[in-house]
């Protein structure tokens, strides 16, 4: 089921357990996961797009990992709020890994890759290395957010 409400989530995982958030891009999706008990997130692996069959099995290997029993996927939308081509891009993709049995929440992600270089530039982090590691970083911010919100609630 996907799931654009974090209580409608919510109701999917009364007994809390590991999430695992993405930042799709056209070229990676930076992967990030919590703790079962949803106090932090953490960057992990980069996964470098190419045929849909090969990422998704590369998610679902990386969700085996874990247990995880939840997916957070970021939601680029416009500036005000409505949707962009983006958008429909990660609500397909949402569709297209839904038979993977996890509920799935798509969660705005307006400010997520500039929040992060933002602390990357600050940490004094060179280009190179930010480009390597801003899409998990960026996994990570929207996924925080989302058990922030889903604790909070």
């Amino acid at each position: 089921m996907i799931f654009d409400a974090v209580a409608d989530f919510l109701e999917q995982l009364p007994e809390g357990g590991v999430l695992i958030g993405l930042d799709i891009g056209t070229k990676t999706i930076g992967t990030a996961f919590c703790d079962a008990g949803w106090t932090f997130a953490s960057p992990a692996d980069l996964i470098r797009r190419s045929k849909f069959s090969k990422d998704k099995a590369l998610l679902s290997a990386a969700i085996a990992t874990r247990a995880t029993r939840g997916i957070v996927i970021g939601l680029p939308l416009n500036m005000d709020g409505s949707e962009s081509p983006r958008s429909q891009s990660s609500r397909a993709f949402a569709r297209n890994i839904a038979d993977l049995g996890l509920p799935i929440l798509l969660r705005d992600e307006r400010w997520s890759t500039q929040a992060v270089e933002r602390d990357m530039i600050a940490a004094d982090m060179s280009r190179a290395k930010r480009a390597e590691k801003i899409d998990s970083g960026a996994a990570a911010f929207i996924l925080q957010g989302a058990i922030d919100a889903l604790t909070i609630g």
